[in-house]
C-alpha cells in the first residue's frame, strides 16, 4: 500500500486536508480501497476526540458535537447513500430498472430524508452513552463499518458502472481477511461485543443479494452507515450493561 494510495482514499472519503491526487487511475482508485480501514479509525479517533473533550463540560452537547463532527469529517457521502437507497426502495415497488432510475436521481425523497434523521438519532443517542473504555473502542465502529465496502465490492456483482464496480476490480481478498484479523484482535481487547462486526457487514451483504441483486456505490455508502449505527448502538449497549445492573439490583432485592 502506497502513500498515494492513501491519500487517495482519504480525499474520497474525508474532508481531511492531505496533498490532493489530481491524476489517477482507475487501477489505483480500486486499489486504494485497502487503506479504508486506517481512514476509518481516523475519523473514529476525531469523533472520540471530541466526545472526550466535550464531555468534561456537557455530555449531550458533547455528543452533538461529535455527530457534526463525523458528519462533517464524511463529508454526509454515506448518509447520501443511505437516502438514494431508501427512496429506490420504496418507489422501485421491485421493477429492477425503476429502482436503477430512482437511485439516480439526485434529488432525496421523503423516505430517504426519513432514513438520514432516524440515522442520526440512533447514532446521537448511541454517543451518549459512551465512557470509559467504550470512548477508546468508539474508533473501531468507523473502521468496522469502511471494511465493509471492501467484501460487498468483491462478493457482489455490480449493477451499473460506477462506484460499486471500480472497487472491485483488483481488490485482493487477502486484504479483507488480514483487516478482519486486526479489527477483530483490537475489537476483543478494547470491546468484544464489536466482534459482532463481520456478521452485521456478511448480513447486509447477504440482503443486498437478495433484496437488490447486488451493490452499487449508494448500496456501499448505505452499507457504511447501518453498520455503524448497529456497531454504535451495541457498543452503548454493552458499555450500559454494569449501569442497568446496577440500577436493576435494589429491584430484585424488593423482590427477593
Amino acid at each position: 500500500m502506497s502513500l498515494r494510495r492513501l491519500r487517495l482514499a482519504t480525499q474520497f472519503l474525508t474532508r481531511f486536508p492531505v496533498p490532493a491526487v489530481e491524476h489517477f487511475t482507475a487501477d489505483e482508485l480500486s486499489r486504494s480501497a485497502a487503506w479504508f480501514p486506517v481512514i476509518g479509525l481516523g475519523i473514529g479517533l476525531c469523533v472520540s476526540a471530541v466526545l472526550v473533550v466535550g464531555g468534561h463540560w456537557n455530555v449531550t452537547i458533547a455528543a452533538a458535537l461529535a455527530l457534526l463532527t463525523w458528519v462533517w469529517v464524511t463529508g454526509a457521502l454515506h448518509l447520501d447513500g443511505l437516502a438514494d437507497l431508501t427512496d429506490a426502495l420504496a418507489a422501485a415497488h421491485r421493477d429492477p430498472q425503476r429502482f436503477l432510475a430512482v437511485l439516480a436521481d439526485p434529488h432525496a425523497g421523503v423516505f430517504g430524508v426519513v432514513s438520514i434523521v432516524l440515522a442520526l438519532i440512533l447514532k446521537m443517542v448511541g454517543l451518549t452513552q459512551l465512557s470509559g473504555q467504550t470512548l477508546l473502542a468508539l474508533a473501531l465502529v468507523p473502521a468496522w463499518a469502511r471494511l465493509g465496502p471492501l467484501a460487498w465490492s468483491r462478493w457482489l456483482r455490480p449493477l451499473k458502472s460506477g462506484q460499486g464496480e471500480r472497487f472491485a476490480w483488483h481488490l485482493h481478498g487477502g486484504w479483507i481477511a488480514c483487516w478482519t484479523v486486526i479489527l477483530l484482535v483490537a475489537s476483543v481487547l478494547l470491546a468484544p461485543v464489536l466482534a459482532i462486526a463481520p456478521l452485521g457487514i456478511a448480513a447486509w451483504g447477504w440482503w443486498l443479494h437478495r433484496r437488490v441483486g447486488g451493490v452499487t456505490g449508494d448500496c456501499l455508502g448505505a452499507g457504511v452507515e447501518i453498520v455503524e449505527v448497529l456497531l454504535l448502538i451495541a457498543l452503548a449497549l454493552a458499555g450500559a450493561g454494569p449501569l442497568l445492573l446496577g440500577a436493576l439490583g435494589p429491584l430484585w432485592k424488593l423482590g427477593a
